[in-house]
């Protein structure tokens, strides 16, 4: 009896905090994956957040949710594509081995490190500056109440503060699916 091999495709976790690069190099890598003929899909998480009916806080409750959302949510896209990317907080090292417990084999995580003082400055949705203000008390990683435990596993580290451009991430990124993926 001759056992077919099910293709699962490569699951590309992108952690980090807010303003990290996540949905930038997420874009990136879509683009160039989509012009190599891949069949890419994204799964973002704030889009899915977004989408949801019964809308999810940033408690640690709410967060364990949503990412578990997302993970099944890939399993069910598996089949379809070679890879799926997805640009989300993740920010306990609980969810991040379930959700890869999940999704293995094929799962990626790759953690977007960068310093506060980066991330403040560059600050794409405000958020920094909101919790600066007063007026957001649970930024994931910025407030006492809400931290940001760093993956202790992650496949590779890709540094993103300001003293690195966003072409250097993206081929440090794109050196690792070549060499691990492709």
């Amino acid at each position: 009896m001759i056992l077919s091999m099910i293709k699962l495709s490569h699951i590309v976790w992108l952690t980090g905090m807010s303003g990290s690069g996540k949905s930038t190099l997420s874009s990136k890598l879509e683009s160039i994956l989509l012009q190599k003929n891949y069949k890419v899909y994204v799964v973002d998480g704030d889009d899915i957040r977004g989408k949801d009916t019964i809308k999810l806080g940033f408690s640690y409750k709410d967060v364990m949710k949503n990412n578990s959302r997302i993970a099944n949510l890939c399993n069910k896209l598996r089949k379809k594509y070679d890879f799926i990317i997805v640009p989300v907080i993740s920010p306990y090292e609980t969810i991040r081995q379930e959700v890869r417990s999940k999704l293995e084999p094929n799962f990626h995580l790759v953690y977007l490190k960068s310093d506060i003082q980066s991330l403040r400055i560059r600050d794409p949705k405000g958020l920094y500056l909101a919790a600066d203000k007063g007026l957001i008390n649970n930024l994931i990683g910025y407030s006492k109440i809400n931290p940001y435990d760093e993956p202790s596993n992650p496949e590779i580290i890709i540094e993103t503060g300001s003293h690195v451009t966003v072409n250097d991430s993206k081929d440090q990124l794109l050196g690792y699916i070549n060499k691990s993926c492709l």
